[in-house]
């Protein structure tokens, strides 16, 4: 079955420097050190990456960091909390904005 993400292109990530070096090298020098061990644990960095990952629907960081959190420790209670974290704040975003629509309402029905 043909689908538009093919998981075989994760491996091809490395590759995306090909066409502009230099901005392909800054990226993936920042990459490495953004996952450097700092005030937050590898493990916690790979937990809010995946996270991230759930919010913003990239099935190819999903993949990455859920290997990634399970080589770094985590437990399926971990990552599927931080799962939760990511749409108890998606579904908060979404909500918040529910605040410009009341304003709205009120400022149209005066």
């Amino acid at each position: 079955m043909e689908t538009y993400y093919d998981p075989r292109d994760l491996k091809k990530f490395g590759n995306i420097s090909e066409f502009e070096p230099k901005l392909g090298e800054k990226f993936f020098d920042y990459y490495g050190e953004v996952f450097k061990e700092g005030a937050l644990t590898a493990r916690e960095k790979s937990l809010i990456a995946l996270a991230v990952s759930h919010a913003i629907q990239c099935p190819y960081c999903i993949d990455a960091y859920t290997e990634d959190s399970m080589q770094k420790g985590a437990n399926e209670n971990m990552m599927m909390e931080a799962v939760h974290v990511a749409a108890a704040i998606r579904g908060g975003a979404s909500l918040v904005h529910g605040v410009q629509m009341m304003n709205k309402v009120k400022k149209i029905s005066m």
